[in-house]
């Protein structure tokens, strides 16, 4: 074979890793889009590989802090996980969009692998302070700069979705702040409304909370990354609306007052909210239980809060044994998702609710589950670990 036979031979070879190279760098900017568009615009049920994974490498990262820091450490360190995550997401996106464009550059204009590195940052961010010659690659800076400007389009709606969804939740989150202490209980939700305004109508708090359940489900599986949002130091959306959930139910179990359709329209509303977004991260829990099933909540802890109410001067009905039938029946219905969302989140410590559930060591095991089983929807086969 003659020297240029050699040469073809070995230019074909040279092109064929170009292509391959190429093909590979267009394939991860296509999955980063991919990734952006499904964790951005497209509404609910949706676990992006790469968000999930983004999300899972700052916990691990954050985890030997959170182990050697004190209570009120840890929970400054969790009030910025969410944040930080999303800022990580976002340099991301943009990061491997350019590690994406670079062996398109390479293949293209000619260039050193630094060259074309450069010319793909210069290119995403609209900077043009590097440039290559040939036209084809010209066109391909034009594509990379109009991935960049959309890139940074989404963000600019993300964020201000994220922070006004998260001020909106907050509205009631601090209501029952005001009504049922810090942290937030059904003794204190009752004794407080007994005193101030009574028991007789409750209807608009009731009606309130319906609404605020139906727009928390909507809005953090729209944007899990929500669910990682705290309210405050000694607040959390998960124990407010547990408080709330736990109060209607017992209005409607034990209190003596007659009985209300919007409070059960309520506690349906709010265990349907916390079961929807238990399976956006694929949480276990029973979607088909028995009224009689076992609960987090004792019988003991169950007589305890009525007699406190019956010392307020709350009333109550008289046959305690139909009461706690008729609690637990409603409990039931949320305990499992409530007790799977706790260990996930870690909010602080609040009565029949978070002060149950220990701070789970494999809180990032959990994470990997959702990570690998992501294709799965959890009313196919629930995840078990």
């Amino acid at each position: 074979m003659g020297a240029a036979g050699v040469i073809d031979i070995g230019a074909t070879a040279g092109f064929a890793v170009a292509s391959l190279l190429a093909l590979a760098g267009l394939w991860l900017v296509a999955v980063v889009l991919l990734s952006a568009i499904r964790t951005v615009v497209v509404p609910r049920g949706e676990r992006p590989v790469l968000t999930s994974f983004v999300f899972l490498s700052v916990r691990r990262v954050m985890e030997p802090a959170l182990r050697r820091s004190s209570p009120q450490r840890r929970e400054q360190l969790l009030r910025r996980y969410a944040p930080l995550s999303l800022v990580v997401l976002a340099a991301t996106w943009g990061g491997l969009v350019i590690v994406g464009f670079t062996p398109v550059h390479w293949a293209l204009g000619e260039l050193t692998w630094l060259d074309a590195l450069q010319v793909s940052g210069s290119s995403l961010t609209t900077l043009g302070f590097i440039s290559a010659d040939p036209t084809p690659a010209r066109l391909v800076e034009i594509v990379e700069a109009f991935i960049g400007l959309g890139l940074v389009g989404l963000l600019i709606s993300f964020l201000p979705a994220i922070y006004a969804a998260y001020s909106q939740r907050e509205q009631l989150v601090a209501q029952m702040a005001s009504r049922a202490g810090e942290p937030p209980s059904v003794r204190n939700f009752f004794v407080r409304m007994q005193v101030i305004r009574g028991l007789d109508d409750l209807d608009d708090t009731w009606d309130a909370w319906e609404t605020w359940f139906a727009q928390v489900e909507e809005t953090h599986t729209s944007y899990p990354a929500l669910v990682y949002f705290r309210s405050g130091e000694h607040r959390s959306w998960l124990t407010a609306s547990a408080c709330l959930l736990d109060s209607a139910a017992m209005f409607l179990s034990a209190v003596d007052r007659p009985q209300s359709a919007p409070a059960a329209l309520c506690l349906r509303s709010g265990f349907l909210c916390l079961r929807e977004v238990a399976d956006q991260f694929l949480l276990p829990y029973d979607r088909d239980p028995a009224p009689d099933d076992p609960i987090s909540v004792t019988r003991a802890e169950f007589d305890a809060c009525c007699d406190a109410l019956a010392e307020a001067g709350v009333p109550l009905v008289a046959d305690r044994d139909q009461a706690w039938r008729d609690w637990a029946g409603w409990r039931v219905n949320y305990d499992g998702a409530l007790q799977g969302l706790a260990a996930l989140i870690e909010p602080p410590p609040a009565p029949w609710s978070s002060d149950r559930t220990e701070a789970q060591p494999r809180h990032v095991l959990r994470q990997v589950v959702a990570l690998r089983r992501w294709k799965r929807l959890p009313t196919e086969e629930p995840t078990r670990w």
